[in-house]
């Protein structure tokens, strides 16, 4: 099959057998297509939705994501993880406010200039806002070409990624290109998919060398395992029984922004109620868990801790305290909403015996 023929099958599927009702394919608005992009990054449409109504309500236009402060920014989008997407997105806006006059350029290697945009983000984006024919080369789309060309290697090593980009470019087709690029992702999460891939009803059914040979497992080819490295910390839960004390973390680095709660251990937890007032009432260490991270696994062991405030306390900066009830929205890492939601599961509990 020719590279032409290739694009015109996918273009025919995509208008017959692909996604149409999207919420971010109902505009031309290249924030809104942005802020789709973004969203969808690591993360499943079904998980997306409900996130990107919520931040559209929120931050309607770009000027309004661009004068917010970066924390209501994270309180939403708390629970999609990644969350340098969101710092960059909050960044990019900015820029794009102060130097661009608040538009975005038309031309995908522009759009790559900007924060947190790469290549392919850019291309979806000049496609899909502006029409222009660009390649993208997101996940999806690298296991579809891996496995209808038969492409060899780790997509993410630069030789194979070298390679894709230049099939990518050489599909292209000169018309339709919003069909076109739309049926790459549809194709790639609906029908090629990791596991048990919908092979008889692939418009690429006849053409693909994974399949004829049997390799749709093994193509793409795995990312080369790795041992991640073992890290320990201990987390403090200093609650009155309405509330806990966090602390907002740095910008920068694991959960950068995000509100969390302070490490430490017995004795960090003897400084922190003094200096809050409080009276030191019991501590209980509770079970330790594991979370992993892209690059090590870390060993949790949260201590429990129950105080009496004994003052009216100012809040130092990046110090608060959060009411159980506002857990639920506010800026918190996936594994600590998890531990405090347990927690006040328990204190209400408690509560009522």
């Amino acid at each position: 099959m020719s590279d032409d023929a290739f694009s015109a099958c996918l273009i025919r599927w995509q208008q017959k057998h692909g996604r149409h009702d999207l919420p971010w394919q109902q505009t031309r608005d290249a924030y809104r297509i942005w802020l789709a992009e973004i969203m969808l990054q690591q993360t499943q449409v079904s998980t997306v939705i409900p996130y990107y109504s919520r931040f559209l309500e929120r931050f309607p236009t770009i000027e309004a994501l661009a004068r917010s402060a970066l924390e209501p920014v994270l309180e939403l989008w708390a629970g999609l993880g990644y969350y340098a997407r969101a710092r960059n997105l909050h960044r990019c806006a900015q820029v794009i406010v102060t130097d661009c006059a608040g538009q975005f350029p038309k031309e995908a290697q522009a759009i790559a200039e900007l924060p947190g945009i790469g290549r392919s983000t850019a291309a979806a984006i000049s496609v899909f806002a502006f029409g222009q024919r660009a390649a993208i080369l997101d996940g999806n789309v690298k296991r579809v070409l891996a496995r209808c060309f038969g492409i060899e290697g780790f997509p993410g090593s630069a030789t194979t990624q070298k390679e894709m980009w230049r099939l990518a470019d050489a599909l292209l087709p000169a018309r339709n290109i919003g069909a076109y690029t739309q049926g790459l992702m549809d194709l790639g999460s609906t029908l090629c998919s990791r596991r048990k891939p919908f092979c008889n009803a692939c418009p690429m059914h006849e053409i693909c060398i994974a399949r004829r040979e049997g390799r749709q497992a093994e193509l793409p080819v795995a990312k080369p395992r790795k041992v991640l490295p073992e890290r320990e910390t201990g987390l403090l839960i200093l609650t009155d029984g309405n509330r806990v004390l966090l602390e907002r973390r740095p910008p920068a680095g694991i959960w950068g922004g995000l509100l969390t709660l302070p490490e430490g251990g017995v004795a960090e937890a003897r400084e922190l109620t003094r200096r809050y007032g409080c009276r030191l009432l019991a501590m209980q260490a509770l079970l330790p868990f594991r979370h992993t991270f892209s690059h090590f696994h870390l060993h949790i062991q949260p201590l429990l801790c129950r105080v009496e405030v004994k003052t009216r306390l100012v809040a130092e900066a990046g110090w608060q305290w959060l009411e159980y009830e506002a857990i639920e929205t506010a800026a918190l890492p996936a594994p600590i909403r998890f531990l405090l939601r347990t927690m006040a599961q328990r204190v209400g509990q408690e509560a009522q015996e």
